[in-house]
This record gives structure tokens, C-alpha cells and sequence, in this order.
């Protein structure tokens, strides 16, 4: 039963993330367990009395299985357990019914980059290009974007990527005149690749915290650190290595929003304003899909601005 179609009395058995558990005590002395439980539609409140293991807070971010009847609590919907597991490599269960994964084939999406890497010209920019592909790749297709404000679900950061480097291609055909196609299409695909190693995650995938490394030194210059690793490693020369280094860390724009230095070549310009764009198309895709039409959203605070789902 999907946490979104609960009603006070279903009997409910089945599934669900542990997004948070919290050991507590009653008035009375005696342990219980509260816990909030998720899946892809919602989340819900959840208690299990007389209860000191053995799933404990330790296991936030799991999956556990659990048994129990849905009632009212102060006017919101919460679930009295009364059986508790974690899930066990036997179970059967879907991981995209329990966390919000990106609306895409992944590996249409996976096959569309590769084959845009397959059309560079410039033989240098590709052998990085490609080198990143193989070293990141599978984490690239897994990972959220972020840990929230958009794309923060699974394959995230695949459906950001993917769609920016169409975007890119298209682009570089329309101002031909003064972008580069290799380099805005290479910078643009690497822009974010560093996040592999800027998040730490919980099992199922989902960002919870961001790495020592991620706080230290963020994915910008992590991102540049590696792509001129990979740079001198493949011979590749110093002013292309310098310009790719520069794409990942102006691709933010201004440094009020992030940005190492601010953008100083068309390509790096034209990433800073490509990122901004699908992030704030994807901002409004999740909010729209929660706002019937004819009506206004909350205060969106990425946007500064409330807005509207027009018929």
C-alpha cells in the first residue's frame, strides 16, 4: 500500500525506507521506537511500543519491513507497528516504489552521451572526455545531482547531465561563429562529475550528507583537480587542459552562487547559463507535479518566488 492511499483502520504490511528512527522512553519508563517510514508517494509517522531492537537509529537509511495498523495522532496520519525488520537479500521489492528515481530510460539516456562523445572532433578534448566516462560512469548513472533543490533523486544526476549536454549540442550549432563545440560539449558533461566523490549516500542511493572532501573542497575543484589529472596523463596540451579546468570551476556563474571564478570564454558562459537553465526547469517540473492547475505554489525559496500551474 502506497503511503500517499492510507486511510485511519488500514491494516498495512509491506516495504519501506527508514528515513528516521528515534529511540525514546514513555512517561511510564517503557522503550518504543518512533520512526518516520517513506516510500515514493510520501511519508508517514510510525511507532513501535515496548520495543528496543533490533533495528535501531543506526538503521536510518535502510529498508525495513514492517507489519501494523494506520490511525490519527493530533490530526495527521501515523502507523502503530507491531511487527519490525530490516529487509534481507531474499526480499522482493522494487527500489523505485520506495525512492523517488528520475523520470528516464537510463540507459537511452547512458547510450545518448556516449554517442555525442563519439561525434568530437577535437581528439584531445575526447580522450578526456572519455577517460572521465570510464572512470565515473557507473556512479554518474546512479547518483542523485543533489541532496535537494532538484534532480535529488536516483539517476538524477544522469537526467541533468544528459539533458545539458543536448542543450550544449544544439547551442554550439546555433553560435557556431564563436563556440567551440568539443569544449562547450566536453565541459558541459564533466561539469558535475566530481559529485561522485562531493556526497556520501545512504544505501538505497540518496544523498544524506555531503563528503569531508565535498565540504573541504566542493565537486568544482575536485572536478578540475581530476579532469587535469586525467589531462597530463593522456599528454593532452596545457591551454586545453586550462580550459576545461576553467569550465568546471565558472559553471556556476557568479561566486555568490558557488563559482571558483566567474566565466571568461563564450563555452564557459554558455555552461554557466545552460546549468542555470535545466535546474530551474527541473525545479519547476517537481513543483507543477504537486500543484493542481489553476492554482499557485508555495514560496519556492530556489526561485524566490511562488508560482503558477496555468491550465
Amino acid at each position: 500500500m502506497d503511503i500517499s492511499g492510507m486511510k485511519v483502520g488500514d491494516r498495512v504490511e509491506g516495504f519501506f525506507l527508514l528515513q528516521g528512527a528515534y529511540a525514546k522512553t514513555t512517561m511510564n519508563g517503557k522503550p518504543f521506537l518512533s520512526m518516520a517510514l517513506s516510500d515514493c508517494t510520501g511519508t508517514i509517522d510510525a511507532q513501535i511500543w515496548n520495543y528496543t531492537g533490533p533495528v535501531t537509529p543506526k538503521d536510518t537509511g535502510n529498508v525495513v519491513k514492517i507489519r501494523g495498523t494506520v490511525s490519527e495522532f493530533k490530526g495527521s496520519l501515523q502507523i502503530t507497528v507491531e511487527r519490525l525488520r530490516l529487509a534481507d537479500p531474499n526480499d522482493q521489492y522494487q527500489i523505485g516504489d520506495l525512492v523517488p528515481t528520475a523520470p528516464i530510460d537510463v540507459e537511452a539516456a547512458w547510450k545518448k552521451l556516449q554517442e555525442i562523445a563519439d561525434t568530437l572532433e577535437d581528439q584531445d578534448y575526447a580522450a578526456v572526455c572519455k577517460e572521465m566516462l570510464r572512470r565515473y560512469g557507473e556512479n554518474v548513472k546512479k547518483i542523485p545531482a543533489a541532496k535537494s533543490v532538484h534532480h535529488s533523486f536516483l539517476n538524477g544526476l544522469l537526467m541533468h547531465t544528459v539533458y545539458m549536454v543536448r542543450t550544449a549540442d544544439f547551442l554550439a550549432g546555433l553560435y557556431c561563429s564563436v563556440i567551440d563545440r568539443s569544449l562547450l560539449v566536453v565541459g558541459t558533461l564533466l561539469h558535475d562529475f566530481a559529485k561522485c566523490e562531493e556526497f556520501t549516500t545512504s544505501p538505497l542511493g540518496l544523498v544524506t550528507e555531503y563528503s569531508m572532501k565535498g565540504q573541504l573542497l566542493g565537486h568544482l575543484v575536485m572536478g578540475a583537480h581530476e579532469v587535469a589529472n586525467v589531462a597530463a596523463a593522456l599528454h593532452v596540451p596545457e591551454e586545453k587542459s586550462v580550459l576545461l579546468q576553467h569550465m568546471i570551476l565558472s559553471h556556476h556563474g557568479e561566486p555568490e552562487f558557488g563559482a571558483a571564478v566567474r566565466p571568461m570564454c563564450a563555452e564557459s558562459e554558455l555552461l554557466s547559463l545552460i546549468d542555470m537553465m535545466d535546474s530551474r526547469m527541473e525545479i519547476y517540473r517537481e513543483t507543477l507535479e504537486e500543484v493542481p492547475a489553476g492554482e499557485f505554489s508555495k514560496r519556492i525559496f530556489a526561485l524566490e518566488r511562488r508560482v503558477y500551474h496555468h491550465n
